[in-house]
Parts: structure tokens; sequence; C-alpha cells
């Protein structure tokens, strides 16, 4: 018969080994624990005690590379899982090519540069498409039979629009603060010299918005 002393002594040895891992920030050997032990503590029957202990809970005593340490049980994984939305600001490029093709969809990659001025990464249309603001639309009569990119029902939702007829136009876009109110010559004038200039697509998206531009014929449409 085991004496009550040696059984206390093992319950205490139980609980600091439990404290141990619990706080530890990283799987502890043998040794280690042994180290934040009283002298003479059973290591090895100390951690299969606490692992039978711990193997129907919430959390196990596993062994990890030779060390032993807390760990979620594995049934439990799924039911711990986070799911999170991360949202990305859009880079200038995407933001411009954007609005350009909100102003005047549907159009090709190649329109939208030839309105932006400067070329269109591929990787730019595939951010937006991800995202759910751009679909693709028609494609054109014209060699190649390039695709043509329109809005979503996603942008039209996001941005609280009815339809496209309710996209602000260019006073209210400076009044919003989303336009350089300043002269055009003082906004160039304030760019490093080696910063690339391109093409201010908002502002003259929306200018041209408000006024009588023809706008790009889908396919199929032609001229009166």
């Amino acid at each position: 018969m085991i004496p009550e002393t040696a059984d206390a002594n093992i319950a205490e040895h139980l609980r600091i080994l439990e404290a141990v891992l619990f706080a530890a920030v990283e799987p502890l050997d043998e040794a280690s624990i042994a180290a934040r032990l009283p002298s003479g503590a059973d290591i090895p029957s100390l951690l299969v005690d606490l692992t039978k202990a711990y193997s129907a809970r919430g959390v196990n005593i596993v062994k990890v590379g030779g060390k032993w340490a807390l760990r979620t049980a594995p049934d439990l994984v799924d039911s711990l899982k986070i799911e999170r939305v991360a949202e990305r600001r859009l880079s200038r490029a995407a933001q411009e090519t954007l609005a350009i093709i909100a102003y005047h969809q549907p159009l090709t990659r190649a329109e939208v540069e030839a309105i932006r001025g400067v070329a269109v990464n591929r990787g730019t249309l595939d951010v937006l498409l991800e995202a759910g603001w751009i679909k693709p639309g028609r494609r054109r009569n014209t060699p190649g039979r390039p695709t043509t990119w329109l809005t979503s029902e996603a942008f039209l939702s996001h941005f609280g629009l009815e339809s496209l007829q309710d996209l602000p136009g260019v006073k209210e876009l400076k009044a919003a603060g989303l336009l350089d109110t300043r002269p055009a010559i003082d906004v160039y004038a304030s760019r490093a010299p080696q910063e690339e200039l391109p093409f201010e697509s908002i502002e003259a998206a929306a200018e041209e918005a408000e006024t009588d531009v023809e706008p790009l014929q889908p396919e199929g449409d032609t001229a009166a």
C-alpha cells in the first residue's frame, strides 16, 4: 500500500507539472521539466499520468519532437477556426482602372489603356475581378475579338448605388474631397520629377460623363 504522504507528493508534482506545461511558451524536454519540479520526482511516470488525465479534455498533453506541450484536442480543431474578412486597399492603378470602366463601360483592356495613358497590368484586372467588382462582357467584333469589361451588381452594392446613373460627377467628387481642387499646374508642380504621371482618370471620366461625349458602342451596335 502506498503511503498517503507519497500520494500527496505525486498529486502535488502533477499540479506543478500541469502548471509548468501550461505556462511554457514552447514545448519542454524532460530535463527542462525536471529542473522545475522537486528533486526525486518521477518525470516519465508523471507525464504518463497527466497525459491520461487530459486525454478526454479540450486540450491534450502531447509529445512533439521529443518535447512535451499542451495542444488543442485534434477533434476540436475545426470548432476553433476563425474566419476573418481581410480588407485590402486598391492600388492607384486599380482605382483608376475601376473608375474608367465604371464611367465608360463596356470597354476593352486596350481602351482602358488608351484612356488612362499607361499600360494596364494583367494583375490589376485580376484584382478587380477577384473582388467581384467587374465582370467580362461581350467580345468586340474586331481583330482578336477582345473581351469587354463591365462593372457588376456587387460594385453597385458595395458603393451603395442603385444604378450607374447614380455615379457621382466632378462637382460631387470634389465636394467629397476625392479630387484635388487646386489648379492643374499646381498639382503637377507638386509631384516629384521622377514620379509617373498617370492619366487623371477619375476626374476625366467623371467630366466626360457630365458632357455629351458619345459612349463606346457595345458589340453589334452601329452608329446612326
